[in-house]
């Protein structure tokens, strides 16, 4: 185990004093009492469980301070406290286990995984008992938390009078506020949109849980724009997902495929009238729990606020999937918690309410949609909106659901498209009385969004153009932090990379994390403090703390594929000056001092039981498809370099410069980069750990603590990167261009972007193919493909 803490403040011993004072943790008459008695005093402080001395003591007498020498009778003795005794009962503290994890005559050889304080003496005293026991609170324990939130989780501050609140410790919010007592409560935003057309501005429903000490002191707020909050409709996506079985069809030429039209902004109708104001919500909601790092706040004074947005149950409007309109019905909710707009009490009395409680900073927070939403409220510019914490959020649809002239579906969901989604989250249908006044006009939005999509050309046209929010991202205020999977397949990295290049200059703060999973979140894991990174971050952004969290926190933080709980920071991902290699293509290989004039050929048709074997299987397709010797050989191409001799950090995206040739009017080309050789590699997914391991307050919700753990077993390869693009696109994503069989073009095709290390003795391998069978459509066509060499090579950028 390895524990990397990146969002440690720097202090001084007079910081450390006042902070442990300030959370009562020592009272200024303890720096009077001899180092004996300080040490018990604060051990007894470290078992915050039990409320008297003798069962604290019974405690204490149960860790080890040396060979045959327990704490408390270390604290009953007048032999001098030495930094042996002190790493031995911290290293307890946090959970190793002496004679397992560490042996204790040789406590500082854990210092590889445990930052433990440092002394140029033996004698301890008080100064020296204060800095170590200051470390030793804002230090991980083994279940993922500082030894301060776990104590909280305890009870700690539970059993404290007349703490401040907020309340600050190492530059971070402490779990001081009362979870008990929290306030549920919903309002309905009026927007500046009537999205359904029926005359009306649009109502939101606005849930939030806030601390009932935000009705003597405003807090600040994290909101979470989430279509799926109020419920989906599973089964009618399902049924409306898209046969991806279909044939790769000609596309008619076009110099380019937006219209160069500006959308016509419909009348929007004038605000309702209000009759009244009232500070007291009509309703209220169950304790619900959504995202844990929202939860986690709620104990240290923040609210949280959910809101579904347009066409959605207790909403009004329509869903758009991505649209303008749906940007408009997540700042909507923002403009009210800054105190710009109005909203009510319920749907049908005009009883205005506002967010006294509120600070008016705001964050947002969530992953996938939930972050790209952020991103669409961050590129308005939208004021009170401080910071976004972006999640594998989509910065452009097009590069969601499209890639270069392609449909392309998000890994593991073929047949999803944005009117799949868009029925999915419209859940005003799951109340009847409302469907049946709605349905005719959800109808014609959805045809319009099936239209507007166009499936049948992949062309990046207005519909897609309209939900590209990087072009307004030059309007962006607030700081923004980026989390994403290196091995995000259903959001791709190119969503991140692309907005985290758009925003590098401009005048914000900016961090990008990236880890090794899919789809998912790593607040919870035990290699990274990444709750506390983000407390840091929003202590600073929405309390004003002035902990330097802009300095202090990294601006790349990248995990590491070869290795177990392994966390680097860099100055930059994908930087544009980085060094290149060129890999030439040549039969069966990657070289990068020779070439080939050769030419190569893959069909893309297969026999029906295998086509059908690949569609149900695509996990099968995938495994094939990287085996030199499978039933794909023949339909697709594989080059591999040497084994390398010493390792190599790809950083950015990898461009393939290809010659090719199809033999019909239609064509499609796709790549993968692979790491190949039988190697232990990390798991796909991290690995459960501990159950409810984690507590997020006293009393209150818990998590599960989780972590990457390398295979018990090698793997054959490696998905580092890959690629996909129509032929007739080979010019520019809005240019169509006819393909005459046989003549050869030449592509330039940029690879996801990615971080990758690949060690010596690892392999390089580049796959060409044509038929993606999670992604792109399958048609089965009798297809043709040459690739000439002479002209083919893979620029790789690396560190």
């Amino acid at each position: 185990m390895k524990i990397n803490q990146f969002a440690i403040a720097p202090t001084t011993l007079a910081d450390e004093k006042k902070e442990l004072q300030q959370i009562q943790f020592v009272r200024q008459s303890d720096l009077q009492l001899t180092p004996h008695r300080f040490l018990r005093r604060l051990l007894q402080q470290s078992f915050p469980e039990v409320t008297s001395h003798e069962a604290a003591d019974s405690k204490i007498a149960n860790l080890l301070a040396a060979d045959h020498l327990d704490a408390l009778s270390l604290t009953q003795m007048s032999d001098d406290i030495k930094p042996l005794h002190i790493d031995n009962l911290i290293l307890q503290l946090l959970g190793f286990e002496a004679g397992r994890d560490f042996q204790i005559d040789a406590p500082e050889k854990i210092t590889s995984k445990v930052n433990l304080p440092e002394f140029d003496h033996e004698a301890l005293a008080n100064d020296d008992l204060i800095h170590a026991w200051y470390q030793l609170l804002i230090t991980h324990t083994t279940t993922g938390q500082t030894f301060l939130d776990q104590l909280a989780g305890r009870g700690y501050y539970h059993r404290l009078k007349n703490l401040p609140k907020p309340l600050f410790f190492n530059g971070k919010a402490q779990p001081v506020f009362d979870t008990s007592r929290l306030i549920h409560e919903v309002v309905y935003v009026e927007s500046s949109q009537d999205s359904d057309h029926d005359g009306l501005r649009d109502l939101l429903k606005a849930e939030i849980t806030r601390p009932a000490e935000s009705n003597r002191q405003p807090v600040p707020v994290l909101y979470t724009a989430s279509p799926y909050n109020q419920g989906t409709n599973d089964a009618d996506g399902d049924a409306l997902t898209h046969n991806v079985n279909v044939p790769l069809t000609e596309k008619p030429a076009t110099a380019n495929t937006l219209s160069g039209k500006r959308s016509v902004q419909a009348k929007v109708p004038d605000p309702r009238v209000v009759d009244s104001r009232t500070q007291q919500a009509d309703e209220g909601f169950g304790n619900t729990f959504d995202y844990s790092l929202n939860d986690y706040f709620l104990a240290r004074g923040f609210a949280v606020v959910y809101a579904a947005g347009i066409g959605t149950k207790e909403s009004d409007g329509l869903r758009t999937t991505g649209d303008p309109a749906e940007t408009t019905s997540t700042t909507a909710i923002i403009d009210w918690l800054n105190g710009k707009r109005t909203a009510f009490t319920n749907r049908t009395a005009n009883v205005a309410i506002d967010a006294t409680w509120s600070n008016r900073h705001v964050a947002m927070t969530g992953r996938s949609y939930l972050g790209t939403l952020a991103t669409a409220a961050a590129t308005t510019g939208v004021d009170g909106l401080k910071t976004i914490i972006c999640e594998a959020g989509i910065s452009s649809w097009y590069d969601y659901y499209r890639e270069n002239g392609l449909v392309i579906a998000p890994g593991g969901f073929p047949g999803e498209d944005a009117d799949v989604l868009a029925e999915e989250t419209f859940s005003r249908q799951q109340q009847a009385g409302d469907y049946d006044r709605i349905k005719n006009k959800w109808q014609q939005q959805l045809t319009a969004i099936k239209n507007g999509q166009d499936r049948s050309t992949g062309n990046y046209n207005d519909f897609w153009d309209a939900r590209n929010y990087r072009k307004n991202a030059k309007k962006i205020k607030a700081d923004v932090m980026i989390v994403h999977g290196l091995n995000d397949w259903n959001v791709k990295p190119r969503n991140a990379e692309k907005l985290w290049r758009a925003i590098h200059d401009l005048p914000i703060n900016h961090k990008i994390i990236l880890h090794q999973g899919p789809h998912i979140y790593i607040n919870n894991f035990r290699s990274l403090d990444f709750t506390d990174m983000v407390n840091l971050w929003l202590s600073h952004e929405l309390y004003d703390l002035d902990n330097h969290a802009e300095k202090i926190l990294p601006d790349v933080l990248i995990q590491d594929n070869t290795s177990a709980e392994n966390w680097q920071a860099y100055p930059d991902w994908g930087d544009p000056a980085n060094k290149t290699t060129q890999y030439h293509l040549t039969p069966n290989s990657l070289s990068t001092d020779t070439s080939s004039q050769e030419t190569v050929q893959f069909n893309d048709q297969l026999d029906k039981s295998t086509f059908q074997l690949y569609a149900k299987d695509n996990g099968r397709w995938q495994r094939d498809l990287v085996k030199p010797s499978s039933p794909l050989q023949g339909h697709r191409q594989l080059f591999q370099a040497s084994a390398q001799t010493n390792e190599l950090v790809i950083d950015g995206c990898p461009i393939l410069h290809l010659d090719a040739a199809s033999d019909q009017s239609i064509g499609l080309v796709s790549a993968e980069l692979v790491d190949s050789g039988e190697f232990t590699r990390l798991n796909p997914l991290p690995t459960t750990l501990a159950r409810q391991a984690m507590a997020l307050g006293n009393h209150f919700r818990k998590e599960d603590l989780r972590e990457y753990e390398l295979a018990k077993k090698e793997t054959s390869y490696q998905l580092i990167s890959k690629a996909h693009m129509n032929l007739q696109n080979r010019h520019a994503l809005t240019q169509v261009d006819p393909i005459t069989p046989g003549q050869t073009y030449s592509i330039k095709l940029e690879l996801q972007p990615t971080h990758y290390r690949l060690a010596a003795g690892h392999q390089l391998g580049l796959i060409v193919y044509a038929t993606d069978f999670g992604m792109t459509v399958r048609g089965n066509q009798n297809i043709t493909y040459t690739l000439s060499l002479a002209n083919s090579w893979l620029e790789l950028p690396h560190l």
